[in-house]
Formats: structure tokens, sequence, C-alpha cells
């Protein structure tokens, strides 16, 4: 198992508030980048890795180390892959613990924002250093519960986090039983290498998605559904 705790990160205020819609100069600006400022002082957005393999392929089943995972999308995604990394990263549990002013919904809002940014700090680093340290030239990432429900139901958290053992001494993260996590900007999934740019979002139906990344692929979910 591998620890990043030490991951670099800026702010960019004016993005924020850009976001939030808060005019620069405003009483709310003010408000705004005081909360920028703590979360300057406190934040530490981590990531959790570990090196694992492909050890059975059985159909709609893949045995990654002795862990069983069912998503015939990451089955496919695996069918010439020998190697994956299971990956936690999270914008930090010491967000959770110093924001100042729960139940201001404005509030809770911009801090939104903010964790939303450490927790993209801490994902792309995670992503460039797996990248520099086993000479990845390209990767994909899939992440359960992202998507459609039978791309990869979330209930496969559980078998996930199996195979990162001590994650949450290591970075804070917790799963709940209901498969959410804690805190709760905070991503789990798996990369691998890749020879064909992939994302989850090419195999989902939900067309008005905030998070969608890329466009369906009707002939791409077409090849899945009839491998």
């Amino acid at each position: 198992m591998h620890t990043l705790d030490k991951i670099p990160f800026t702010i960019d205020a004016d993005r924020i508030m850009a976001q939030a819609h808060v005019k620069a100069g405003s009483a709310d600006a003010a408000e705004l980048l005081s909360l920028i400022e703590l979360a300057r002082e406190t934040g530490r957005p981590k990531a959790y890795y570990a090196e694992s393999f492909v050890t059975g392929r059985d159909g709609d089943e893949v045995q990654i180390d002795d862990v069983r995972f069912t998503s015939r999308t990451l089955a496919h995604h695996l069918e010439k892959v020998e190697r994956v990394f299971p990956i936690v990263a999270t914008c930090g549990v010491e967000l959770d613990d110093v924001f100042p002013a729960k139940g201001d919904i404005v509030k809770e809002f911009w801090w939104d924002l903010i964790k939303t940014r450490f927790l993209t700090t801490a994902n792309k680093y995670l992503r460039n250093h797996l990248q520099h340290r086993f000479r990845l030239s390209k990767m994909a990432s899939m992440h359960p519960g992202s998507g459609d429900m039978q791309i990869w139901p979330i209930e496969q958290q559980k078998p996930l986090f199996s195979l990162l053992n001590g994650v949450e001494s290591a970075i804070g993260v917790q799963l709940t039983d209901s498969c959410l996590m804690i805190p709760d900007k905070t991503i789990s999934g798996l990369v691998f290498p890749t020879e064909a740019d992939f994302r989850s979002c090419e195999v989902c139906h939900r067309e008005h998605c905030p998070a969608r990344r890329a466009p369906f692929n009707k002939e791409l979910w077409e090849e899945i559904q009839h491998n």
C-alpha cells in the first residue's frame, strides 16, 4: 500500500468566486475569501493506492488478487490487462473538521466548491504519480457507482476497499454501510493501463449528468453488451 499525504496545492480564489457567482469587493466576497484562506491553512488533500494483479477471468467476473468483481464493462476493459491500481483520492478529513458554518446553506455550497478543488488536486497528483512511477503511457479508470447502475454497481465499493487495507488509518477515508465515502469529496476506483482512451461516461445513458466528461458511445456500448 502507498500513501500520498504531502500533495502540494494552490487555490484559485478568482475561479472559485466565479463558480460561486460572488462579485469581487462584495460582503460575500470577503466571507468567501475568509473560507478560502482557512482551507489554505488547514487543507491536506491525500491519496492511497495499491498495486494489484488480475488473477482470473470468468465471463462478467474479474478476480483481482483474491477479490472477485462483477461488471461486464470492467471485464471488457481488463480483458488484456494484467496489472491494476486500486485507488482512493480525497479532499482530506481536515476540511470537514474545521468548517465553521454548518447549517449555512450558502457557505456550505462555497465550502463544497473548495473541497472539490482539493479532490481534483489529489486525483491529478495521484494519476501523475502512477504514470511516472510505473511508466504508464496511457491510463483509464473506472469507479463503482459512476454512471449507469449496471456499469459497475456502487456495492462493489466493498470488495474494492478490501484491496485497500489500511486506507482509513492512512488517510481517514471511511466507507459507510451504504457504500458512500466520508469525506464526501472522495473518489475510489481502479486505474489501469490501456491502449485506447476510455471513460465510464462513454457507456452511461445519463444524458444530462453534470459530471459527464465524454459523450455516450453507442458503438462501444453495443460492443460490450455483445462481448
